[in-house]
């Protein structure tokens, strides 16, 4: 009988329980695929205390994001067979023994990775290359200010817009974490509690400003994004505050800048199957050259999520943090 993390009710990371659910079996289009490994994501935090808009049809279990081995496949499934390696990007299920998933969701493990550093690649990766490079456009020679060097989404951006020639600059909450962006290919790392990163940003570019900016904060910094912001450049926000705040269109227009909000997650089935395409194509290949690493803080066992959502609401990880199916201990069975 497989398993899976379940809450009854929003809450601290002590609602997360492991508990028996039913056997899977694919739709026509989809696979399922045995769960080694997940990734956990801010959008978990935020679905387990009920702060989530959790799209229709989406599965129970937390987890956007898995590696494994596939188990079975839908009738129309050409692509795939049971015993290939993958991993996906998911709608949900990634908490479990098992998910089913499309079978356009679905990559191969990334050369040189294991199983477990193949779990934190789907989510940051189509989250990166959909914003940066299908949105934003973002090319050999321009410049990108990402927020939140220390983050999953972070860590990935900056070796992605580095690995494609782009100049990075990044903000982060310590030394530490601005230490690691720029370890990672940041030719700036500002740390925002001690400096204030438009200043910092309009002087690494001599006033000019950066052509893209990828942000995880939302409302608290668009006046200051749009600041950072230069001729034709365009903010693509991924998260963070959503209260209503004060948006300089006057400002914006001078710059004929323009703005983006997206949610991977409520993208529809069609977007995602060409998002992962690209990444397959385009992305994939950086880790086999080590241009791009994934990078995980710590590795927790599946059954125990309370604890990787506590380590990852302390702020103080650097990198993905991975639920590890094959671990036994500490199985609440």
């Amino acid at each position: 009988m497989p398993s899976a993390v379940l809450f009854e009710h929003p809450g601290d990371p002590d609602v997360l329980q492991w508990r028996p659910v039913d056997p899977l079996r694919p739709g026509a289009d989809q696979v399922v695929i045995d769960i080694a490994a997940a990734g956990v994501n801010n959008a978990d935090l935020l679905q387990r205390r009920g702060r989530y808009p959790v799209p229709a049809g989406a599965p129970r279990p937390l987890g956007l994001e898995c590696a494994g081995t596939i188990a079975a496949v839908g009738r129309d499934v050409t692509d795939w067979s049971p015993g290939d390696a993958v991993c996906a990007l998911l709608d949900g299920g990634g908490y479990a023994d098992q998910v089913a998933v499309r079978a356009t969701q679905v990559m191969p493990v990334p050369a040189g990775l294991s199983i477990v550093e193949a779990a934190a690649v789907p989510e940051v990766a189509c989250t990166v290359y959909s914003n940066l490079g299908m949105i934003a456009g973002l090319t050999a020679g321009q410049t990108v200010l990402i927020h939140g060097a220390g983050g999953g989404i972070g860590t990935f951006a900056i070796q992605w817009a580095a690995a494609i020639g782009a100049h990075v600059i990044t903000t982060a909450g310590s030394d530490a974490k601005a230490r690691a962006g720029r370890e990672l290919g940041a030719r700036v790392a500002i740390n925002y509690r001690t400096e204030d990163f438009v200043t910092a940003a309009l002087a690494a570019t001599g006033g000019r400003g950066v052509d893209a900016i990828l942000d995880v904060v939302g409302s608290d910094y668009l006046a200051r994004n749009v600041e950072c912001l230069a001729p034709d450049g365009h903010l693509v926000i991924i998260g963070g505050s959503t209260e209503p705040t004060v948006l300089d269109l006057g400002l914006l227009m001078a710059k004929r800048a323009s703005i983006t909000a997206t949610m991977l997650r409520a993208r529809p089935a069609d977007q995602k199957a060409a998002i992962v395409a690209g990444v397959i194509r385009d992305v994939l290949p950086l880790f086999e050259t080590g241009a791009i690493r994934a990078v995980v803080d710590t590795i927790v066992p599946l059954p125990d999520a309370a604890q990787a959502h506590r380590l990852l609401e302390s702020k103080q990880t650097v990198g993905k943090v991975i639920l590890d199916n094959r671990i036994t201990a500490g199985r609440r069975d």
